[in-house]
């Protein structure tokens, strides 16, 4: 036994080797125990079924116990109510241990068993950030009696918050915690492999440190194979004839594919569940518990299954399409290879060119031991209003100098003229009301986000500036908000999705939902990537893979006739040059392999300079011009640091409490979420190529 193990307490050192039956803690697991039991802040990398929920939960079970901790002390917050009710038993069985109790509060939870837990307090409470936020500011509870005594916070998937707006929203809680407690809370956080896992904890601790324990760098080994098939429906044939007698999980990211998919393989005999957010939650858990028993079997579904949700010992997992990132890729294969002497694998199922190329091109990323970075949502200027609010209710109204005291050195995130200009829009707008000193909501606040209203102050925040593309009950993907705008006066916006065209006929922007019906011809705006906008990385590998980089996985025999004519086809791509293919007598093609958002920002550029943009996407941007050098050079003219696309003028209530912020602050946060100026600057500085096909 290793000395972190005898560094745990007796009665679950007894248990880890009696009942669970392991020899040994994990290396993981035994690198965390002696800064989890000193109190230390904690970033824990590892992948998918690394033990990470483990590495955390017993040091600090076992520091609960032996210094005596009373009532509620730890939180372990996750994303997902389905992954808490997923780890409550396991965790349920790990405090028992110790004869220490586990509750679980979410939205889905009664209201007699969250009576039951404020009259007899567990130790351990899994939940969400927006729980915590309703128990803070609800009239109906005591949250200083209930949360005085928490000393630590687990916070499982770090990355899937870290992400958007839901991790500033949890940052805010954890400094209003802390107020409350008078203590600063041991942070302990859980997540895949990432590519800047220092940046990580600096941000999950608010600039305490802390340690990172764990691999930094992605596992390599794996067999991964990518085949074109062309289409959906040769895809599930392909699905249907393999791996006969397996379990096989398949991702494909949207909800209509897998749907599609999930109709094709039970037509074909094949016994199959399903699993995505539009289904009921009882649905989705019958589907998983089904799936988890079955020998032979498929369960498709979107990103739902991604995190760390346990659906049984898995054969195979399956991509049809391609995933965001290697991030996710790493998630999804880390299903497989669980058993003794099984093989983490993936197949990858593309169904047409640019499919294949991310496939290839992701994969490859992976073996040259790359992960995205996770970075936070820049200027959350919105989520500050937000925390005012909160606090009045709250404290039933609040002073301004106390505003800083309960969210500490975080509230410098919003610079301080910023915080200010929210501050007095809010009180002009009636959004806030000041009693000598006091604030409260305001007459309009009361009625947007009163006590009758006080989900909308607590769910929602914003994701990555998305819209769902819908053609009546059909979701047809996500398109980034500069597709939305017309090409000419009194035009409606012509998206291309799927290769079709389709006209815009409404847009709600607080449901982020965009309507359309067929158009005539293609679209004349371009779609910003798959299922979302993709990262510059992905794109410059995808220029490598044309240029002749050998793909970072088994390519089958159509994937590799498939890649011979993508490379013919682009042969002019070296991966060193910038080129720009004269595409026809008036149009070139400048091929910026730069991601969706560097290549809306040249687009504006260039528009400004009165060039036409005919459309792009996260691979190319096509214009009208006399010559290659007029695009050459209004292509050099650009300035990097004030290029930003062009977005539609009514974005404003697609920002969760835009209602809260002035026009300039709201027009400061916008266009930093939807730029890429190091990717613009990148992009504009490489040497031009001009080719006239």
């Amino acid at each position: 036994m290793t000395a972190a193990f005898d560094a745990l307490h007796p009665a679950l050192r007894y248990h880890i080797v009696s009942t669970l039956g392991w020899p040994d803690l994990r290396p993981t697991q035994a690198e965390a125990a002696a800064p989890v039991m000193a109190g230390e802040n904690v970033l824990l990398l590892a992948p998918t079924a690394g033990g990470k929920t483990e590495a955390a939960i017993f040091p600090l079970l076992s520091r609960l116990v032996a210094e005596g901790w009373r009532g509620l002390s730890v939180l372990y917050v996750c994303p997902l109510k389905a992954l808490l009710n997923n780890l409550a038993p396991r965790l349920e069985r790990y405090a028992g241990f110790l004869g220490l109790r586990v509750g679980v509060w979410h939205g889905d939870v009664g209201d007699s068993v969250r009576r039951r837990m404020l009259r007899d307090q567990p130790e351990l409470l899994l939940t969400t950030p927006e729980s915590i936020e309703a128990m803070m500011i609800s009239a109906r509870l005591d949250h200083t009696d209930f949360l005085q005594n928490v000393r630590a916070v687990v916070v499982d998937e770090l990355h899937a918050f870290a992400g958007d707006d839901r991790g500033w929203h949890l940052l805010f809680l954890l400094a209003r915690l802390e107020h409350l407690t008078g203590r600063r809370l041991q942070r302990v956080g859980l997540t895949a492999t990432v590519g800047n896992p220092g940046e990580l904890l600096t941000w999950f601790t608010a600039v305490q440190g802390g340690r990172i324990v764990g691999e930094p760098h992605p596992a390599t080994d794996g067999d991964v194979t990518a085949d074109h098939v062309g289409s959906v429906a040769n895809a599930v044939t392909v699905i249907a004839r393999l791996h006969r007698g397996e379990r096989r999980l398949v991702f494909a990211d949207s909800r209509t594919r897998v749907e599609e998919v999930a109709a094709g393989l039970r037509a074909a005999g094949v016994r199959t569940f399903v699993s995505h957010a539009s289904l009921s939650l009882d649905e989705r858990r019958r589907a998983e518990a089904a799936f988890a028993e079955e020998p032979d079997c498929v369960i498709v579904a979107t990103s739902t299954l991604e995190l760390g949700l346990d659906v049984g010992d898995l054969d195979r997992v399956i991509q049809i399409g391609a995933p965001p990132g290697v991030a996710s890729f790493l998630q999804r294969m880390g299903r497989t290879g669980r058993r003794s002497g099984s093989t983490r694998n993936c197949l990858f199922l593309a169904t047409d060119d640019k499919e294949l190329l991310t496939c290839l091109a992701v994969t490859t990323l992976w073996r040259e031991g790359m992960v995205e970075k996770v970075v936070p949502p820049p200027r959350p200027s919105h989520l500050f209003a937000q925390q005012i609010m909160a606090l009045a209710l709250q404290s039933s109204g609040i002073s301004r100098p106390d505003i800083g005291a309960w969210l500490g050195n975080l509230v410098d995130v919003v610079p301080e003229d910023e915080r200010r200009a929210i501050f007095d829009h809010m009180l002009a707008t009636g959004i806030l009301a000041e009693d000598v000193g006091v604030v409260g909501l305001g007459p309009r606040g009361e009625r947007e986000f009163g006590r009758r209203h006080f989900s909308d102050l607590v769910a929602a925040f914003s994701e990555p500036l998305l819209l769902s593309v819908r053609h009546g009950p059909t979701n047809l993907g996500t398109v980034h908000p500069a597709s939305l705008v017309p090409r000419g006066t009194g035009d409606r916006p012509v998206l291309s999705l799927g290769g079709r065209g389709w006209v815009v006929v409404d847009v709600d922007w607080r449901r982020r939902a965009v309507s359309v019906v067929p158009a005539e011809g293609s679209g004349r705006s371009r779609w910003l990537g798959s299922s979302r906008a993709m990262t510059e990385g992905v794109c410059r590998m995808m220029e490598r893979i044309v240029a002749g980089v050998e793909p970072g996985c088994r390519v089958s025999r159509r994937a590799g006739e498939a890649l011979v004519q993508i490379r013919d086809r682009l042969a002019f791509v070296d991966g060193d040059s910038l080129p720009i293919v004269r595409d026809s007598a008036d149009r070139a093609v400048i091929w910026a392999f730069a991601g969706g958002a560097a290549t809306s920002s040249i687009a504006a550029g260039l528009t400004e300079q009165g060039l036409a943009v005919v459309g792009f996407d996260d691979l190319t941007i096509t214009l009208r011009v006399s010559s290659l050098e007029q695009a050459a050079e209004a292509l050099r003219k650009i300035d990097p640091m004030s290029a930003r696309p062009t977005l539609p003028d009514d974005l404003e209530p697609s920002l969760k409490f835009a209602l809260c912020l002035p026009p300039e602050v709201i027009e400061r946060v916008l266009a930093a979420r939807t730029s890429d100026t190091a990717s613009v600057a990148a992009t504009c500085g490489r040497r031009l190529r001009l080719i006239n096909s």
